[in-house]
């Protein structure tokens, strides 16, 4: 079959003339196949899911009461272009009470679709040919993937067990910091649980006045922290000078699939960011917003979900360390990242964790996530699906009896 006429026309971004060609299958893609030979060569066996990076349980009722109300209002069917006060609002009495920040809700906060899209949007803001953004990983690649369609270059700060997981921001060398724009963090750190210190974000802020670009920090998940009580890159001193923080009614309000979220910081850089989504969407659905800052508002539904994703964690720790996993209690998020075993006593190696993530997937049914940007590790999710306490416990217990079976060497 030849090629369409346009073939020779796509964007050098997405792969040029070679676009729909290449043969390289994605991570996530392999582990789908995978789960899919596991499920058809083994019906009679139940797959142990610690794959998904979402929210198990649906949003708090309150909060879907709130929604069925709204979402028949004829003052909410229009666009919401950058967002609505009531949201707005809702959001800064969040800040003040959460974190102790203090933010305008009319200029220094505006929603966004998800906050994927705030960090596929922020770029646009910054970025020209040749720009720099600094980015950790592993980590979430959205803003790197968007500094690149903008002729951008991301530069990779990996994080490293014995950096605590942050950063070495001291050895990047001058000519990258001469180009550099951004600076995108991501804590509590997906995937490696890492928390950060109001130390490092000192560290942060200084750094970027010294070198003169804008710090983009992702708290997707900030009200799941665990060694520390959930703070905030804005709460320090400078901060408010030097970037932005994008949050997501995701992980801590259970509204996975809702896609609501926001960015907040410094005036300037969120009046960029909403003149960039303002050629990009026209807002999220304005009782969408609405049954968001009602959510906001009730301070009781994170705390349940912190408790639940802690009790899950502690519990996934336990048994994998009983298995000869080396691993702690993460610092946050409701992933643990843990190196991954060399192979199993008396069977096969693993030349990295994507081998033995493939292994335990079509061998074992278990599902886990590689990861080998910074060393071989995998990433265990505890958003499992699993009705109460009684249910973790028979998948934990099924889970330690088969990698005990396997003998996993480390």
């Amino acid at each position: 079959m030849s090629d369409p006429y346009f073939q020779m026309l796509f964007a050098d971004r997405i792969g040029g003339s070679q676009y729909g060609k290449g043969t390289e299958i994605y991570k996530f893609e392999k582990i789908k196949r995978a789960k899919r030979q596991a499920l058809a060569e083994h019906p009679e066996r139940e797959l142990l899911d610690f794959g998904i990076g979402e929210n198990d349980a649906m949003a708090d009722e309150t909060v879907r009461r709130v929604m069925a109300e709204e979402i028949s209002k004829p003052e909410n069917r229009g666009y919401a272009d950058n967002g609505i006060a009531e949201f707005k609002e809702a959001v800064a009495r969040f800040m003040q009470r959460e974190y102790g920040v203090t933010l305008d809700a009319a200029s220094q906060i505006n929603h966004c679709i998800g906050s994927k899209t705030a960090l596929s949007m922020l770029p646009a803001t910054l970025i020209n040919p040749g720009d720099i953004t600094l980015m950790t990983v592993p980590g979430y690649p959205v803003a790197g993937t968007h500094t690149a369609y903008y002729g951008g270059i991301v530069h990779k700060l990996p994080l490293l067990a014995e950096n605590n997981f942050l950063p070495d921001l001291g050895g990047i060398s001058p000519d990258i910091l001469a180009k550099a724009k951004l600076l995108v963090l991501c804590y509590p750190n997906s995937p490696t649980g890492a928390t950060a210190t109001r130390e490092f974000y000192e560290q942060v802020v200084q750094f970027a006045k010294d070198n003169q670009l804008v710090v983009v920090q992702d708290a997707a998940h900030a009200l799941l922290s665990f060694d520390r009580e959930p703070n905030s890159f804005l709460s320090v001193p400078g901060a408010m000078d030097v970037g932005v923080e994008v949050h997501s009614m995701s992980k801590g309000f259970d509204m996975i699939g809702w896609r609501m979220g926001w960015v907040c910081g410094h005036q300037r850089l969120v009046s960029a960011f909403a003149d960039v989504k303002d050629n990009c969407d026209s807002g999220q659905f304005i009782a969408i917003q609405k049954a968001a800052a009602a959510a906001l508002d009730d301070e009781s539904i994170p705390r349940r979900i912190h408790a639940k994703y802690k009790r899950r964690l502690e519990k996934l720790v336990a048994m994998l360390q009983r298995c000869g996993f080396q691993c702690d209690m993460p610092g946050g998020t409701y992933f643990l990242y843990t190196p991954a075993p060399k192979g199993l006593e008396g069977g096969p190696t693993f030349e990295n964790g994507e081998a033995a993530s493939q292994y335990l997937i079509k061998e074992q049914s278990i599902c886990t996530v590689p990861w080998d940007d910074a060393g071989p590790f995998l990433r265990f999710s505890v958003t499992y699906v699993a009705a109460d306490e009684t249910a973790e416990d028979a998948l934990m217990a099924e889970t330690e009896s088969r990698l005990k079976n396997i003998k996993p060497v480390f």
